[in-house]
């Protein structure tokens, strides 16, 4: 063989040998492994087959909640025009017992509107800072809310939309709140649980049918390696009066 071409063939060698050695470096370094044999999948069991299946629900729990807001216009249909003070002083009247008197269950909450005179997310007033998105889908934002109860620890939502310029509640709820976050058409609550290291997480998404805010999940996730949570409120529920995404 020519010096020439016994070269080449000797350097074509060494570069498949060094070619194949850094294969399988890669591949020992970060190739596919085996995770192992995989569990085998086992179909749910239908438990008492022979029950009678509910025709109706044990409790009332409020599932849609509704409401026109009396005396609260939104003249053009743009919600920014609400002013949210406005609206919870509103949800306060119709029940002036739970704000009014030394022994009402929310007096600080009465006491403190009087601080409101700046707007909401202002000073000491308990109204928070509103957020308008569009929660409906139908290209105009929506209103949600929120307001301190207090002396107490809960907090409560509400979500407004306006229809042929009348202000319409399509949301409420009342809790000892973590966080509230606004994702797609949704509204998810997270809240203190008993049981350390956990959180309840409970999601309302429109449902055009109902024309409100359905609880579509509720659920307790893991949130870590908190060792204490604070008590949820005892009167955590879903409001009966109306009241509530980026400004």
């Amino acid at each position: 063989m020519p010096p020439s071409r016994l070269t080449r063939a000797a350097a074509l060698s060494a570069l498949v040998a060094l070619l194949l050695s850094a294969a399988t470096a890669c591949g020992d370094a970060g190739g596919l492994q085996g995770a192992g044999p995989t569990e085998t999948a086992v179909s749910p069991d239908k438990l008492w087959p022979k029950l009678t299946p509910a025709s109706r629900p044990a409790y009332e729990i409020g599932e849609v909640n509704r409401e026109v807001v009396k005396g609260v216009a939104a003249p053009g249909g743009d919600i920014r025009d609400v002013n949210p003070v406005v609206v919870v002083r509103r949800e306060m009247a119709k029940s002036r017992g739970d704000y009014e008197g030394k022994d009402a269950q929310y007096r600080e909450t009465g006491r403190l509107m009087t601080h409101c005179s700046a707007g909401a997310g202002h000073g000491q007033c308990p109204v928070l800072r509103p957020y308008y998105r569009d929660l409906t889908g139908d290209g105009r934002p929506e209103l949600t809310l929120g307001f301190r109860l207090m002396p107490g620890k809960t907090t409560a939502v509400r979500v407004y939309t306006v229809e042929k310029n009348r202000l319409v509640q399509v949301m409420s709820w009342d809790d000892a709140i973590s966080g509230v976050e606004l994702a797609g058409r949704s509204v998810i609550i997270r809240s203190p649980s008993e049981v350390a290291g956990y959180e309840y997480r409970l999601q309302w998404t429109w449902d055009a049918d109902q024309k409100a805010m359905l609880l579509t999940h509720d659920e307790m996730l893991r949130t870590g390696g908190r060792k204490t949570t604070p008590h949820p409120s005892p009167s955590s529920s879903p409001s009966s009066s109306p009241s509530a995404s980026t400004p």
